[in-house]
């Protein structure tokens, strides 16, 4: 059984570089990494709210003492209420990652299945993930399925 836990305060800059492996994976590492300084203070306060509405959940590395293998961040929106979800409540998972040298070990499925857990605790009844290709069969063996999205994006 994989020991998974909440991300405190202490893991924001291994939860910082776990999302840069994720964002390498996807291609979208197309800037400098210099964003992670400017993050650092708000994820910081993040992780220190334990009842907020952003749920990170990490497993240590089992070789390297002092760094994380995998990381599993949400948070929980609200929505206005509307058939199949009357409360508006919505969990949205952004991010996910393991390191490369401990993958293929479980702990991304028990990194999510603790952050369901998490959102099935909040009134979460709906989710919604972006997978890479390589990541669709997990959330797939988790009852996730593919779903039409019209999603346009405006950058400000």
């Amino acid at each position: 059984m994989t020991a998974v836990r909440r991300a405190l305060p202490e893991d924001a800059v291994e939860v910082l570089r776990l999302r840069q492996v994720m964002l390498d994976s996807l291609a979208e590492a197309d800037g400098p990494v210099d964003w992670q300084t400017e993050s650092l203070p708000g994820l910081r306060e993040r992780l220190a709210e334990p009842d907020g509405d952003f749920g990170a959940f990490v497993v240590e590395h089992p070789e390297r003492p002092g760094a994380l293998a995998a990381l599993v961040v949400g948070t929980v929106e609200y929505r206005i209420g509307r058939t199949g979800n009357p409360l508006g409540t919505l969990g949205y998972v952004f991010s996910v990652a393991t390191d490369p040298d401990a993958r293929r070990r479980g702990y991304a499925r028990a990194g999510m299945d603790a952050l369901l857990e998490w959102f099935r605790e909040r009134g979460v009844r709906q989710v919604h993930l972006t997978a890479s290709r390589d990541a669709e069969p997990l959330y797939v063996s988790l009852g996730f399925r593919p779903k039409p999205d019209p999603l346009l994006e405006l950058l400000l």
